[in-house]
C-alpha cells in the first residue's frame, strides 16, 4: 500500500511490439485476456505544459486485483513513454493508483511536492497524470480517474480475467460510451 494513494492498481510497461507483448503474457504467463485498441482516443493531452497529439496502443488484462497496461507508441510525440524507450528502456514504466477523487488526490500529491508531468483523459470521467519522479526506471506515478464508464471498463476487465480459459485472448476494448 502507498501512503498516499493506497494500492498499486495497474503495472504500465512500455513495449516495441504490442501483439508480441500481448501474445508473450498471454502464452507464458497465462494472462488475459487482452483488452486492445490499436490508437486511445486522448483528449486534452499535455505534457511538460505543451499540447501535442499522441497515437499510442494499448492493451488491458488483469491478473487478480492488478491490472497490466502494455503501451506502444505509435508516433514520435513528446510523452514520458517515449522519453523511457530513448533512455534504453523497455518494460515497467510506471505503476498507477486509481481515484473515485481525482480533484482531491491531485491536491494531496501536489501538496506532497508532486508535480505533473503528462496528463490527460480518455472519456468522460477518465482524467490521468502521470508525475515528475522517477528515481529509477519503472517508477513513475500515475493518477487515473476510474469514475463512470472508463471504471465500468477496467471493471469489465478484471471480470472477464476471472476464470479465463484461454480463449478468444485478444478482444477490441468496449465501446466506452456503450457501458
Amino acid at each position: 500500500m502507498s501512503r498516499f494513494l493506497g494500492a498499486v492498481r495497474q503495472l504500465g510497461y512500455v513495449v516495441d511490439d504490442i501483439e508480441a507483448a500481448m501474445d508473450h503474457w498471454q502464452q507464458v504467463m497465462g494472462v488475459g485476456p487482452w483488452f486492445y485498441n490499436p490508437k486511445v482516443p486522448i483528449e486534452d493531452y499535455r505534457y511538460e505544459g505543451e499540447t501535442y497529439l499522441p497515437h499510442n496502443s494499448v492493451a488491458l488484462a488483469n491478473s487478480g486485483y492488478v491490472q497490466v497496461e502494455l503501451i506502444q507508441c505509435r508516433n514520435d510525440v513528446p510523452s514520458m513513454y517515449r522519453d523511457f524507450r530513448m533512455a534504453g528502456h523497455r518494460g515497467l514504466q510506471h505503476v498507477a493508483f486509481w481515484t473515485e477523487d481525482y480533484d482531491r488526490d491531485l491536491a494531496r500529491m501536489e501538496g506532497e511536492g508532486f508535480q505533473a508531468k503528462m496528463s490527460g483523459k480518455v472519456g468522460e470521467n477518465g482524467r490521468f497524470v502521470y508525475f515528475d519522479r522517477e528515481a529509477h526506471p519503472g517508477t513513475v506515478i500515475e493518477l487515473s480517474e476510474v469514475l463512470g464508464p472508463k471504471g465500468r471498463m477496467f471493471d469489465l476487465i478484471r471480470n472477464a480475467s476471472e476464470g479465463w480459459d484461454g480463449s478468444n485472448p485478444v478482444r477490441p476494448f468496449p465501446d466506452l460510451s456503450a457501458i
